[in-house]
């Protein structure tokens, strides 16, 4: 299966932990193999297989109380 790239750009994060939050829960969905967060940049890039659903994706980090302001995907 191939491997997609997506970044996502997210409001509100303010610290390390709320990384550790978004990555941990992230990598819980079937289908994500990697998550990278950076609260300064306010980037969160995720490695993933095409049946994973962006949509469930931003509706995980808005259920963790961030925003997501902006999509990038890359190949």
């Amino acid at each position: 299966m191939k491997m997609k790239k997506t970044e996502l750009k997210v409001k509100g994060m303010h610290c390390h932990s709320c990384e550790m939050l978004v990555k941990d829960e992230l990598e819980e969905i079937p289908g994500v193999h990697g998550v990278e967060a950076n609260h300064k940049d306010g980037f969160v890039k995720i490695v993933h297989d095409e049946s994973v659903n962006i949509e469930a994706i931003k509706s995980k980090i808005k259920e963790l109380g961030y925003e997501v302001i902006g999509i990038e995907k890359k190949e």
